[in-house]
């Protein structure tokens, strides 16, 4: 009788589950039209990072108004004169786990090229005071919509849940410092202690209606390297009076590929890029010193320390070689920027993508592989992974135009292109779908 019992209670509550997630797509249809204004408006209006401000007070706005207790300007840079526009709405619904949610609120200094009549003709001041253009050439428009989407669905689905619910509205994503301004302004401590954080990311390479997934190492660490180069400067036509730092930094940049190559194992992917080089006014100037700015990517912690070594080692062993004197070395600074990688826990990966595929279909639900791009999304897992978190990527683009990529060559516009520009209606249905059943996966009764 007690194993006739514990059956019809298991065959019950995966019946409500199934029932939940065949409700969505109704739901979902009472609101999309709403949702489309709300992304295009967004889409219209970005804003660069350190400046979302119109963007925070819309989405703090629009959660206050479906119930949820909402903490505004949460966060602190580094710097005082910068204002951290991060939101916290907190909705509690009785005893369970709590369970956060993010989306990214700021836009790219990008000039939009895409021609949609929503496009983005925004200018703003960024840090240097300098007027730029401004796109949401990365899909933050379309997170912050398929977030609210996701937060009126939970509402509506109270009785299928239970524990507290933590959205995260994260500014400064793109220059990698909004999650590390909420956690030092104590996101942990003024509010819930997660006992999971998820995100979503839609993608530029995968088809619409379908969600890419990656267990364990998802993204790579990245870290920004400045290198000032020194020597002696002098005339283009007497190279021999002068130590030229020119052709030392080229010296350097070849080397560094080498680091690579043959410091690390083939087997644990590494990229050692130099985005950036900067000497010399005129043509017949040799310079008194060169500027590199370096971005650095791994995986794991130890490949990532093995890279920073081999940078310091060859551009001060270079230096000597070209006999530059010690006064005049090579200064290196690591940690200008520094994201850890992201890890999508292995059992909540798993346990999220069997909820993704009874929502969209498990035929949809696509084992991706990792990449080298970053997101600061990593550091609310904590040092040492002690938050299990999961990332998941939506498919943005039409399945047509992904044929055409894959049988002709051509290219996909990428995220951070101008010409960035996912389907709008299948995206945010998509995104909305597969978060609201990843959280009642998380927290089902």
């Amino acid at each position: 009788m007690r194993k006739l019992t514990l059956t019809i209670l298991f065959v019950c509550v995966c019946s409500c589950i199934a029932t939940a997630q065949q409700a969505l797509d109704p739901m979902i249809d009472q609101q999309i039209g709403t949702l489309l204004t709300t992304y295009k408006a967004l889409h219209a209006a970005p804003e660069l990072s350190h400046y979302e401000e119109k963007t925070a007070a819309f989405f703090a706005k629009e959660l206050r108004s479906l119930g949820y207790t909402v903490t505004e300007k949460v966060g602190r840079y580094t710097k005082p004169e910068w204002t951290s526009y991060g939101v916290v709405a907190i909705l509690k619904n009785g005893a369970g786990p709590t369970v956060m949610i993010r989306t990214d609120l700021d836009a790219l200094p990008v000039e939009e090229k895409t021609g949609l009549p929503y496009a983005s003709t925004a200018r703003m001041k960024n840090d240097a005071g300098q007027e730029v253009p401004v796109m949401h050439a990365c899909g933050h428009d379309l997170h912050v919509t398929a977030m609210l989407g996701t937060a009126k669905m939970l509402v509506q689905l109270k009785d299928q849940w239970h524990g507290t619910l933590m959205i995260i509205g994260q500014p400064s994503e793109e220059i990698a410092g909004g999650a590390r301004a909420m956690l030092a302004d104590g996101l942990y401590f003024r509010f819930p202690k997660p006992d999971f954080a998820l995100a979503l990311h839609d993608a530029a390479d995968q088809e619409i209606g379908k969600i890419n997934v990656t267990p364990a190492y998802a993204m790579a660490s990245s870290t920004s390297v400045d290198v000032k180069i020194r020597g002696i400067g002098g005339h283009g036509s007497r190279p021999d009076g002068a130590k030229d730092p020119i052709v030392l930094a080229a010296q350097v940049i070849m080397a560094l590929q080498t680091v690579v190559s043959r410091d690390n194992s083939p087997l644990d992917p590494a990229v050692i890029t130099v985005g950036s080089i900067h000497g010399g006014t005129k043509h017949n100037i040799i310079p008194d010193e060169v500027d590199l700015q370096i971005t650095v990517r791994a995986y794991r912690e130890e490949a990532r320390k093995k890279l920073l070594a081999g940078i310091e080692r060859v551009t001060k062993g270079a230096a000597i070689a070209a006999g530059i004197p010690d006064n005049l070395a090579p200064t290196i600074s690591f940690q200008t920027e520094y994201t850890p990688a992201v890890y999508n826990d292995p059992a909540l990966t798993e346990r999220i993508a069997g909820a993704l595929g009874k929502a969209i279909g498990k035929d949809n639900v696509v084992m991706s592989s990792p990449m080298m791009a970053s997101e600061d999304f990593a550091l609310y897992s904590l040092d040492e992974h002690q938050i299990p978190t999961m990332i998941f990527w939506v498919g943005a683009v039409d399945p047509g135009k992904m044929k055409q990529s894959r049988e002709g060559g051509a290219s996909l516009p990428t995220l951070h292109s101008a010409l960035f520009a996912p389907i709008p209606e299948p995206t945010i249905r998509t995104s909305i779908k597969g978060m609201t059943a990843a959280v009642l996966e998380l927290m089902k009764k």
